[in-house]
């Protein structure tokens, strides 16, 4: 990876990582379908009016938007909503790493290296550690971000067979795709004049985290992380999302007041350790 890829991948992870913080801020007010419609909305438009379609199948488009940002981020809001912990939101989620290892194993024949197995033993047991220590009430969140990590994975599959060089663009274009199915999950769920009501009742602080989610964090981030991911292999560009909940529950410490445990400590070092052996697993394949 070259330097200039290296640093935008610690771009990508920093402003994922503080995120966590700005969503925890946004569920304060807002519920967690119409939080992740009006993020996606403000990241497809204005934005698709200067941005070209991708030349790629639509299904393709469609389904990156679906599985990165409609499932992905209304599983994630909706279990941080249900009580699972900022900081160890951005922990969990990181599981979408093995998840994309084991998708491209099944999917794409790449057997996983004996240290990637191993890796994902040991962050699985971090997650379990996790899972047994959380407060009572929490265990559908923490449900929930698994699976939001599990359509992070779908995700990565499907934009690495996205033909062309316009990572932008697929980002932008998938998050008018996820408008779709958001806007008829919410009307369903919230309803027109409650959700014309909230939205009504914003704050301007409220409009600024919403645009941080869409536009630094979903047109940036997720632009890098798209263009990395078609540059190099999944298990090279997954793993470096490992720094993103060493931002996260720092942010989440210092910005929320969570407080710092034992078992929060030892469950982040087991996932990292495990994300790490991933890393190491991946270098040693370059260099066979």
């Amino acid at each position: 990876m070259t330097p200039l890829h290296l640093a935008a991948a610690l771009l990508m992870v920093t402003i994922w990582g503080f995120n966590f913080v700005v969503i925890r801020w946004g569920l304060n007010d807002i519920p967690p379908l119409l939080l992740t419609l009006l993020r996606f909305v403000l990241a497809a438009f204005p934005a698709m009016l200067f941005v070209p379609r991708p030349r790629a199948p639509w299904r393709l488009i469609a389904g990156y938007g679906l599985f990165a940002f409609a499932l992905q981020f209304t599983l994630l809001f909706a279990g941080m909503a249900a009580g699972m912990p900022t900081g160890l939101s951005s922990l969990v989620i990181q599981v979408q790493a093995f998840f994309t290892i084991a998708l491209v194993a099944l999917l794409m024949h790449e057997r996983p290296r004996p240290l990637q197995v191993l890796g994902g033993l040991v962050a699985g047991a971090g997650l379990v550690l996790v899972a047994w220590h959380l407060p009572s009430g929490t265990a559908l969140g923490f449900a929930l971000v698994i699976a939001a990590a599990l359509a992070w994975a779908t995700a990565n599959i499907i934009v690495k067979r996205v033909p062309g060089d316009s990572p932008l663009a697929v980002v932008v274009w998938g998050s008018a795709a996820a408008v779709i199915p958001l806007a008829i999950a919410t009307l369903a769920t919230e309803g027109m004049s409650r959700s014309v009501r909230i939205v009504g009742e914003l704050s301007a602080g409220n409009w600024l985290g919403i645009a941080f989610q869409a536009w630094p964090t979903t047109l940036v981030a997720f632009g890098i992380w798209a263009w990395l991911l078609r540059r190099h292999p999944a298990a090279v560009v997954a793993p470096f999302t490992l720094l993103v909940p060493i931002v996260g529950m720092s942010c989440a410490v210092w910005l929320l007041g969570e407080p710092v445990t034992w078992w929060k400590l030892a469950g982040a070092a087991l996932v990292l350790a495990g994300l790490g052996l991933n890393v190491l697993a991946a270098r040693r394949r370059r260099i066979a």
